[in-house]
């Protein structure tokens, strides 16, 4: 066997024999390596846990087959072995839970009638990803993925990670919407739930009610979707293409908003066209327009998701912008066609990854969005909204919300294969191992100029809806009370020197909690997503479709519902992580992941598969190749993912609004409860602290993954004035 097998089965040993199996109480090792923090073998030998021991006869197993020669018959009985060892190690953690429940008839067969046994530790992790990697590299020597364990590994680990912290506890709420609170199969109920007239009814269309909530939530993810796309090509566009002056005040602009707190923008447009608001009363006071309500309901809830999900469509345009050859471009002046043909026929078709990847990632995050549509909402009622309160109201109804939950994931799944079938079987492949010094063409005049009208309303709300919100953290009461004071900030940022160093305000505990998540999370965020779209893209291997969707799950899903979920699936054995700061690491990583693969492939798409090729004849690895060719061209890729996975591990709500805890109290968590006891001018103060700290970091971010070199040469500006001798000529 290879040494890396070799490395892999010694791993697995010492998880069996050397490290406690289940999570100790309290992280104490009193007893070992016997009782509540025995070894496996430990606990095998004793009689304590017999059903351990298959899992054992597998190491052995494997143990023997590393004397062999690595050939084809070597790999396939490695494979089995692992694979048997991972349907022991599984059957026995769902079968023995705690008492009464699991699988009895199971439990019984492993020798377990009637035990109980707690949430698996350390040893069993450790254990798992070793029979895991014995499955795969035992497929690579079989030759699967033309014989690389690197390939296989990665593949079966992001399959692994999608199935435990995905599909499992999504899976475990969706149980929900086809039985009753005894678990007996309800198919009648399930059929008269989803077929409900408040899901698909039509009376708007002849009264002044409104549609049913599925297809209020698909307008809503349909306007957002497109107009957060052109908004963010349009950006993109300008800043690229262009020589506007002011390029790096609009990039910071049409940034900030993902930077902040999800319902902090609902509130600051209350604050500017609500009743009350500055902008009503202006209108009112100077010109006699009637104060309204129109900021309740579609128009508030679409203005307050464009302004906030407009910059990810950015983050991922930018790059593809940046990927297309001007080379092509100028091959197609060369041959006489003007800026507009030049632009509609070849620079239009080449962003199509981009148009697509973004629309998809706008509609998602339309139809889980929760704080746009609680604070605007009014009577215009959406899937998630729907769901938080068939799941936290009066009525508790979990069967209503997971049926709600299959309606949103019927959508996405929608949205997923028309932007496949849009994309189709083109090549989009623009950066090649050729070298590319050509100019960059500049925009046409009609696409600068409908660019700009666009972009600087949406730039100017922007500004402005930040000065309300800096405001409010210096006044008493933002729109009553406009007295100076900075008393917000002082009860929740003040540092006693009088003991040394002692930070004693309130927010301190949650704002360090917070940062420290965040920044675990957003890198493993950021190597999970890119590896995935690497394997998407550019392996082929049987259900990769499917896995393709399944990253994209658990952004279909509200995140109220995710966080549900999570305590349905990790609150009992044999993983059981809640309250724990280790949940809300995954909650963070596998919520935040599809913008990394959604990235990834687009910026993938650009890139000649000739330079992975290119690498191998030099007999070079996969991972080599990843490392040193492909990874340092998805540059603009990395930056979006780890920025979009800091930037919501800051300021998410409701994927962690359940899961918190006294010891793990977030950011988010501790603004909600101010709001809900009407301090507003703290829980402002608390959301500028936010943006403050989230811009350092995603300037921090910037500068240490740097930008891509494409070996071009220019700037627009001057592409535009060298172009002009030419033309003239």
């Amino acid at each position: 066997m290879r040494p890396a097998t070799r490395l892999v089965l010694l791993t697995g040993w010492l998880g069996y024999v050397l490290i406690p199996w289940y999570l100790p109480e309290g992280m104490s090792l009193a007893g070992y390596p016997f009782g509540k923090s025995g070894t496996a073998l430990a606990l095998v030998l004793s009689g304590a846990a017999p059903w351990l021991a298959p899992i054992g006869v597998a190491l052995v197993l494997a143990s023997l087959l590393s004397v062999r020669q690595e050939n084809a018959t070597t790999g396939k009985l490695l494979a089995w072995i692992g694979f048997a060892g991972l349907v022991v190690f599984f059957a026995q953690g769902f079968a023995i839970t705690l008492k009464d429940q699991g699988m009895p008839t199971l439990a019984a067969l492993l020798g377990g009638a009637g035990a109980a046994q707690p949430g698996m530790g350390f040893g069993a992790l450790v254990t798992l990803v070793s029979l895991l990697l014995l499955l795969c590299h035992g497929l690579a020597y079989r030759g699967l993925c033309r014989g690389d364990v690197f390939t296989t590994s990665s593949i079966g680990i992001v399959i692994m990670l999608i199935a435990l912290f995905i599909f499992l506890p999504v899976s475990t709420i969706l149980r929900s919407a086809l039985v009753d609170q005894s678990g007996n199969l309800v198919l009648g109920e399930f059929v008269e739930r989803f077929f409900s007239p408040t899901i698909w009814g039509l009376g708007c269309l002849g009264a002044n009610t409104n549609c049913g909530v599925a297809w209020n939530t698909l307008i809503l993810a349909v306007l957002t979707g497109v107009i957060t796309t052109l908004l963010g090509l349009a950006c993109a566009l300008l800043i690229l293409r262009t020589g506007m002056p002011g390029k790096r005040a609009m990039r910071l602009l049409t940034v900030l908003p993902i930077i902040t707190p999800p319902f902090v923008i609902g509130l600051a447009l209350i604050l500017l066209f609500g009743r009350s608001g500055l902008f009503s009363t202006f209108l009112f006071d100077w010109f006699g327009v009637p104060r309204s309500r129109w900021i309740y309901g579609l128009p508030g809830v679409l203005l307050a998701q464009v302004l906030a999900f407009a910059p990810i469509a950015f983050l991922v345009l930018i790059g593809v912008v940046q990927g297309i050859a001007p080379s092509l471009e100028e091959a197609s002046q060369t041959l006489g066609a003007k800026r507009w043909t030049t632009f509609r026929t070849v620079t239009w078709p080449l962003l199509r990854p981009g148009l697509a990847n973004a629309f998809l990632l706008g509609f998602v995050e339309s139809m889980a969005d929760f704080g746009n549509p609680l604070v605007l909402g009014g009577n215009f009622e959406v899937l998630s909204t729907k769901i938080f309160f068939a799941v936290v109201g009066a009525a508790h109804n979990q069967g209503q919300a997971a049926v709600l939950a299959v309606v949103l994931l019927g959508f996405t799944l929608a949205a997923f294969w028309a932007q496949q079938y849009w994309l189709g079987s083109k090549s989009y492949t623009t950066v090649t191992g050729k070298g590319d010094s050509g100019l960059p063409t500049p925009l046409p005049r009609r696409i600068t100029w409908i660019s700009a009208l666009v972009i600087g309303p949406w730039v100017a709300l922007t500004a402005v809806i930040y000065i309300v919100i800096l405001m409010g953290g210096f006044v008493k009461t933002m729109g009553r009370d406009h007295t100076p004071t900075l008393q917000h900030y002082i009860t929740g940022f003040s540092i006693d020197f009088s003991r040394g160093l002692y930070f004693d305000g309130s927010a301190w505990p949650s704002f360090f909690t917070t940062l420290k998540l965040a920044a675990i999370s957003a890198p493993l965020t950021a190597l999970i997503g890119l590896l995935t779209a690497y394997l998407l893209t550019r392996q082929r291997f049987a259900g990769r479709g499917a896995l393709e969707f399944a990253t994209m799950l658990s952004f279909a899903i509200p995140g109220t519902v995710l966080g549900v979920a999570y305590i349905l699936a990790f609150n009992v054995p044999p993983v059981e992580i809640t309250g724990t700061g280790l949940i809300l690491v995954i909650a963070f990583v596998f919520r935040n992941m599809p913008v990394g693969v959604r990235s990834g492939i687009a910026g993938l798409s650009q890139i000649d598969k000739s330079l992975d090729e290119a690498s191998a004849t030099l007999s070079a690895r996969s991972f080599t190749t990843l490392w040193r060719v492909v990874l340092p061209l998805l540059r603009p890729a990395l930056v979006a993912a780890l920025v979009y996975s800091f930037v919501r591990s800051m300021t998410t709500v409701s994927a962690v609004i359940f899961l918190v805890s006294a010891e793990y109290n977030l950011a988010t968590a501790y603004i909600v409860g101010r709001v809900e006891a009407g301090e507003f001018g703290l829980a402002i103060a608390y959301s500028s602290v936010l943006i403050v700290v989230m811009a350092i970091g995603i300037s921090l971010i910037q500068l240490g993954v740097g930008e891509r070199k494409l070996g071009r040469r220019g700037t627009p500006a001057l592409a535009s004035s060298a172009a002009e001798p030419i033309k003239q000529g």
